[in-house]
């Protein structure tokens, strides 16, 4: 075995002019009272820059720098270090030859871990400069718990084997911090929060069940032989969520709070029977990170500022419009945090309530206490509120009280899944929006999709084969340079990490007023598509990709469901969108409007509050 000798860093740059013995002497001294690793010193106190050091330290130990953005990790290499002692040593191994393992550190003169680690892998150690951000990085994606899970899977599975009351033992106490099933949904979760996950899926099948999570839009799959461990999990979700364990013959809805790696965690729980059994979903919502910023979302600078102008008038409406998962309610509450001033009064109307605001009075549809939307947006214009958000039009009613209040001094927020903007003024006419009402009160309309991230770790530029230049061409385009990942370790090897909104906006203007007040559906379509500074989210969505920001790949799927065409339509293109628009308005029910009651009494509500810590469940409920 190697023997390496304790190289003190600090001499070493001192030796060497890259900092001065009194830079050496302050950093040491700091270091004293925050415990930190003198490099980290160094470089937070702006003596040195990382990669200057790192560069400098690869030379003088004669150790590789290898940069692990774009350095290929294999899972049965890196858990040749437990990861208990990869998180306490800063270190990843990188490649397993036959006498030796190449090891990635942040410190490369930490002897100690250089001793510790050679009692553990038994083997020559081959040590490589790393940066510690990207080493964190890299332990959090590397270390998923997929094995852990299996683990307490079949932990689950042979404690249900073993005891055939297991379940009902489970229902009649709430403390079972360490049971076999808190261990695996713990694991699940901390799985999730570590890849993004945004829902995870428990979907029992005959003879799996399949655990899967969506990142960035796209489901992963992991496959669990034993399926009987799926009852128990769904079990122990209801009751976090506050929900009926006995009825599993219809869907129910709930949610419950955890905190998981330190961060406020919000879950949503749907279960629904299947076949072989309730299929349970969880959209997880991270409170730690916050609401965004209207900047941050992609919407273009001139978009942006058009749309602040609307939104901050002292009436009107503006609709937020897509198909589910489309990112509606994050652009709705960005909107928010705009908008939220001491001097403005913000009231909310939702199903469910997703984010917690300070300072905006916000209220949760309850339907089994005929709690609708309706009628509460009739008791909210007694509020006297400044500006009002309506989650969704769900109902003529809904859509005529919002115009109303629209036009009687609020600025009304809400969303209609429709595919584009142009579309949803005819459907609300469909849903029995008088042409009047939509002429002066609706302000602006943004239809949005989601789109993949290119990884800005392995862009490369590339050149789009036949069918990808055809389709530009098709749909008004012209060359241009794109770009798309070809996979790294930052992004698991599928070239995108995290998503961007595109984003389309129409204004309503005079024109397009006058044409909604007569009814006149083919000149409101054919004056939207030539309205000023309008552009169709194909067109936006193809200036995101040309700047290397999507790739083509992700603009051609969202454009298979909406309409591209940015050319002057002839009036039988027109005829033919409208004739399919009254084709749905003759499918939907026909709405009886019937005047609600006075909201009497609502019943108070209490949230279920829940915490991981050192492996134990606890549990905790709190009265609103």
């Amino acid at each position: 075995m190697t023997q390496r000798k304790r190289i003190r860093l600090g001499d070493l740059l001192v030796e060497n002019s890259i900092i001065s013995q009194e830079q050496l002497d302050n950093a040491l001294a700091q270091q004293k009272t925050s415990g930190q690793k003198l490099g980290k010193v160094l470089i937070e106190g702006g003596y040195v820059v990382e990669d200057d050091l790192l560069r400098f330290l690869s030379a003088q130990l004669k150790v590789p720098l290898i940069d692990l953005t774009q350095y290929p990790l294999r899972p049965e290499v890196v858990k040749l270090i437990p990861e208990i002692h990869a998180r306490r040593f800063r270190v990843l191994a990188l490649s397993n030859e036959e006498d030796s393992v190449l090891v990635g550190m942040a410190d490369p003169t930490n002897i100690f871990a250089y001793d510790e680690l050679s009692r553990i892998l038994k083997k020559n150690l081959i040590v490589a400069v790393v940066r510690e951000s990207d080493l964190l990085n890299s332990l959090d994606r590397a270390y998923r718990q997929t094995e852990q899970i299996s683990g307490f899977a079949e932990e689950l599975q042979h404690e249900l084997s073993a005891n055939d009351d297991y379940l009902n033992e489970l229902a009649e106490s709430v403390d079972h911090s360490d049971a076999p099933v808190v261990k695996l949904l713990q694991s699940l979760l901390e799985d999730a929060i570590r890849a993004r996950a945004s829902d995870i899926h428990i979907e029992p099948g005959e003879t799996v069940l399949r655990i899967r999570q969506r990142v960035d839009g796209i489901l992963q799959e992991q496959i669990i032989k034993e399926k009987r461990v799926a009852s128990a999990l769904v079990v122990k979700l209801k009751l976090m969520a506050g929900m009926d364990i006995s009825e599993k013959r219809l869907p129910q809805d709930g949610r419950f709070s955890l905190r998981v790696h330190k961060r406020n965690i919000d879950v949503r729980l749907s279960t629904m029977p299947i076949y072989h059994g309730e299929s349970a979903v969880m959209r997880i919502l991270d409170q730690s990170e916050g609401i965004p910023d209207l900047s941050s979302l992609g919407m273009p600078d001139t978009m942006r500022q058009r749309y602040e102008s609307m939104v901050r008038a002292p009436n009107g409406m503006v609709l937020v419009t897509g198909p589910t998962g489309s990112g509606k309610t994050t652009t709705l509450y960005s909107t928010l945090k705009l908008l939220n001033k001491p001097e403005v009064k913000i009231i909310t109307v939702e199903d469910p309530v997703e984010y917690r605001l300070p300072r905006i009075n916000q209220v949760q549809v309850n339907t089994e206490i005929d709690l609708t939307f309706a009628r509460v947006l009739r008791t909210i214009l007694r509020q006297d509120p400044d500006v009002v958000l309506i989650g969704e039009m769900r109902d003529a009613e809904t859509v005529q009280i919002g115009l109303r209040a629209a036009m009687t001094g609020h600025m009304v927020l809400s969303t209609l899944h429709t595919n584009d903007a142009i579309s949803t003024a005819t459907r609300l006419m469909d849903m029995g929006a008088p042409g009047y009402l939509l002429a002066t009160s609706l302000r602006a309309i943004i239809a949005q999709r989601l789109v993949r991230r290119v990884c800005d770790g392995c862009s490369v530029e590339y050149e789009p084969n036949t069918a990808e230049k055809n389709w530009v061409k098709k749909s008004g385009g012209e060359q241009h340079q794109y770009f798309t990942g070809v996979g790294c370790q930052k992004c698991h090897q599928t070239g995108y990490s995290g998503r961007i909104a595109v984003q389309e906006l129409l204004t309503i203007d005079e024109e397009l007023a006058l044409a909604l007040a007569s009814g006149d559906n083919a000149k409101f379509i054919q004056s939207a598509k030539h309205s000023k500074n309008y552009q169709p989210l194909g067109v936006v969505a193809l200036e995101f990709a040309q700047k290397g920001m999507t790739t083509l790949e992700e603009v051609m799927r969202i454009s298979a469901e909406i309409d591209l065409d940015t050319e002057i339509v002839d009036e039988d293109e027109i005829s033919s969108h409208l004739e399919a628009e009254q084709s749905d308005s003759a499918e939907m029910p026909v709405l009886e409007l019937m005047e609600p009651d006075p909201v009497s009494d609502i019943e108070s509500t209490s949230e279920r509050t829940f915490s991981f810590s050192d492996n134990n469940l606890s549990l905790s409920i709190m009265d609103d």
